[in-house]
């Protein structure tokens, strides 16, 4: 038994003299990335243990058809530079990413690729576009797993994801934060730390949050990530070449829209370009150990195991036994509420003054974070100092208090 090609080739050599060593294996499950150190392995096993109908790219730990990989066994064009960009959905990473890719693809000699990976939930959702450049052609078909650039568009990405893992040595890091550089310290996990501190890394940090909303662009940060990226990158392309570059293609894009819009960009271009902050790697964070984890006993098996991991970027480490018990494929419900990403740089504020009590907001909500409340006399003895409460309206309401609670999470 085999695979349709693989069939064929034996049924070639069925019964010929000398004919050679024949093995099958599948590659791509799960739409999972093949890269150079997976191709290795199979040479490797066909000079090793000779494993038939193999497997690579997954841990099969429950049938055992995987074959082991060396996963930093990276081969890549030393000519060439890979970037890689965290953002979050609708905050305009893609179309950033894309005009980067467009403005060296065609002003310079440079081969340049671009892949982008979405998250499901689109907007609002982790967004990570894969960027490569080289002065020869790029045959990597396949994600960028050791770049020599990482952006991150929120810092509660920080937490969240192992954004650095693979960054290579003497790489840079971009971090977009309203935490200023006094307090920077603060903000840092002892993992993102450490790995700054190991690889030596460049550390920068830009608060392109508040100078979008100062400019007039609201959430859109892109266009200031994408300027400070040429800032740090002027080995592909000099800086100030790139700023003439982008106002081109800015005016090209928004001048439909209007000489005020073309002109919020180009400033935002120029914010970009100015506002960059080097953050020194103290050395000593090498040898920081990670904080005492959170206890996670209390959160379903579902969630712990695979959910958590999944959403964490991790998922592709999962092993096949993780999935026993899903065979056909049937996800739990309600797991949502164990997910709380924590990514909003502002939070809508309730004006007590101005409430009606309709809970038209409540109902409103896509997300179920605004939400209305009644409290009695004991609960309202021990509500938080400060907390906004209304009498309540309505019939039978004697004694009770109303109030909207907001979710920051």
């Amino acid at each position: 038994t085999g695979d349709p090609l693989y069939l064929d080739v034996k049924s070639v050599y069925y019964g010929k003299e000398n004919q050679p060593l024949i093995l099958g294996g599948r590659y791509g499950l799960s739409s999972k990335d093949t890269t150079p150190a997976m191709i290795l392995s199979v040479y490797e096993n066909m000079t090793g243990e000779q494993k038939d109908q193999f497997t690579v790219g997954i841990n099969d730990d429950v049938t055992f058809t995987s074959l082991k990989y060396e996963a930093n066994n990276e081969i890549s064009d030393t000519d060439s530079t890979e970037l890689l960009f965290f953002g979050l959905g609708s905050d305009g990473t893609v179309g950033a990413s894309k005009n980067i890719t467009k403005i060296l693809g065609d002003h310079t000699s440079l081969y340049s690729q671009a892949y982008a990976s979405y998250d499901s939930k689109k907007a609002g959702g982790v967004t990570r576009m894969h960027l490569r450049f080289s002065k020869n052609p790029i045959r990597s078909t396949y994600l960028v797993n050791y770049p020599h650039f990482v952006s991150c568009s929120t810092d509660t990405y920080l937490k969240k994801y192992d954004m650095l893992k693979g960054l290579r040595q003497n790489g840079t890091f971009l971090l977009n934060t309203q935490t200023p550089k006094e307090e920077i310290d603060k903000l840092l996990p002892n993992r993102v730390k450490r790995q700054l501190a190991q690889k030596k890394a460049k550390f920068f940090i830009i608060n392109a949050v508040d100078l979008a909303y100062e400019i007039g662009l609201g959430r859109r940060i892109n266009t200031i990530m994408q300027s400070a990226f040429f800032k740090l990158n002027d080995h592909l392309m000099d800086a100030a070449e790139a700023n003439k570059y982008m106002k081109q293609y800015a005016e090209k894009t928004y001048g439909r829209k209007g000489d005020a819009i073309v002109q919020l960009n180009e400033a935002a271009i120029d914010a970009g370009y100015i506002n960059l902050v080097e953050v020194e790697v103290n050395p000593d964070w090498a040898v920081l150990e990670d904080e005492v984890a959170a206890d996670t006993s209390s959160r379903p098996d579902f969630v712990r195991k695979i959910a958590d991991v999944v959403n964490a970027i991790e998922g592709d480490s999962l092993p096949v036994s993780a999935f026993l018990g899903y065979e056909d494929a049937h996800m739990e419900n309600g797991s949502s509420a164990y997910e709380k990403r924590g990514v909003a740089n502002y939070v809508p504020e309730w004006r007590s003054e101005n409430c009606i009590q309709c809970n038209q907001c409540v109902f409103a909500c896509p997300h179920a974070v605004i939400r209305g409340f009644l409290a009695d006399e004991n609960e309202v003895a021990n509500a938080p100092e400060g907390a906004k409460l209304l009498d309540a309206k309505g019939k039978n309401m004697a004694g009770m208090k109303f109030s909207i609670q907001v979710s920051t999470l």
